[in-house]
């Protein structure tokens, strides 16, 4: 069956009665070279084990249990699991999981379904449940590499560069846990229906260990970066005495940041993650942690 050709979609569903939901994000592959080349980039193999998030009719499940070990699904909309009960019959290293990936337990759905396997990611994100499905795959802390198309927009957030326009705390916290690339575009033409933005594929190496490893910890790392951002025309400086009124004075954190290097008109954006991790930990210290 071809998952791709748009008179098969329009039957399949046809025959189960189903309806497209706007407010799952539904938007279904009808190209086949997409599913094929994503899951070429996830690097599925016999020895992975790779979690699917929201399958759809299956097309890129299919190229994924092609190649894989095994593939986990977990779909939200149940008017498509006897969808995909009929495209994924032949297939018997397919597991279909009902249920909300935001609402699961991911540590343990993996360590049951891939024992033995490396655990990857591999999907199709509705646009509108990216940065939170992003954030929990990340904090799973089961994933060797996460491999999603997204919308463009959000896969160059994420992969910016300091500096860049688009760079921000969200650019910094997946770069703190993996390396991420964005591999090729996606155009709305190879979608049913058409999406009104273009999408990209984003393969996220996880890291085997953060970046870095500020003294002051993880948590006031990630303080620091969001107060970094949290007032973007603002310079470092004043956005930082906005982020700890109340804890620091701003000459107090104009000397963690002159004795980082740094300029006091820099603005956060042009910080990496290293200046970010001295930064943190210079304002750990000026509170009066670490002794």
């Amino acid at each position: 069956m071809d998952l791709c050709d748009i008179r098969t979609i329009k039957a399949l569903l046809g025959r189960h009665g189903f309806r497209f939901s706007k407010s799952m994000g539904q938007n279904f592959l009808i190209e086949d070279w997409v599913p094929r080349d994503i899951a070429d980039a996830s690097g599925a193999s016999p020895d992975s084990g790779v979690l699917e998030i929201g399958p759809g009719i299956g097309p890129l499940t299919a190229q994924l249990c092609a190649r894989a070990g095994k593939v986990a699904a977990v779909e939200l909309d149940r008017s498509l699991l006897p969808v995909l009960a009929e495209t994924m019959a032949e297939f018997d290293n397919f597991t279909l999981i009902p249920g909300d990936i935001l609402k699961l337990d991911i540590p343990e759905l993996v360590d049951r379904e891939f024992p033995g396997l490396t655990p990857l990611v591999c999907a199709n994100l509705p646009y509108n449940i990216t940065t939170p499905v992003l954030t929990a795959l990340v904090e799973a802390r089961r994933f060797q590499t996460i491999t999603v198309m997204i919308q463009r927009e959000v896969a160059l957030r994420i992969a910016a560069r300091p500096g860049a326009s688009d760079y921000g705390a969200f650019s910094v916290y997946m770069q703190y846990h993996t390396e991420p690339e964005v591999l090729f575009d996606v155009p709305p033409s190879c979608f049913l229906p058409a999406p009104k933005v273009t999408s990209a594929v984003l393969r996220c190496r996880v890291r085997p260990a953060p970046a870095v490893s500020p003294a002051c910890g993880e948590a006031f790392f990630f303080r620091t970066v969001r107060g970094a951002f949290a007032q973007r025309r603002k310079t470092l400086l004043n956005s930082l005495s906005s982020a700890f009124a109340g804890q620091l004075d701003k000459g107090q954190i104009a000397a963690v940041i002159a004795g980082c290097g740094l300029e006091e008109t820099i603005r956060g954006e042009r910080l990496g993650l290293e200046e970010f991790a001295a930064l943190a930990d210079g304002l750990w210290y000026a509170l009066g942690n670490g002794g």
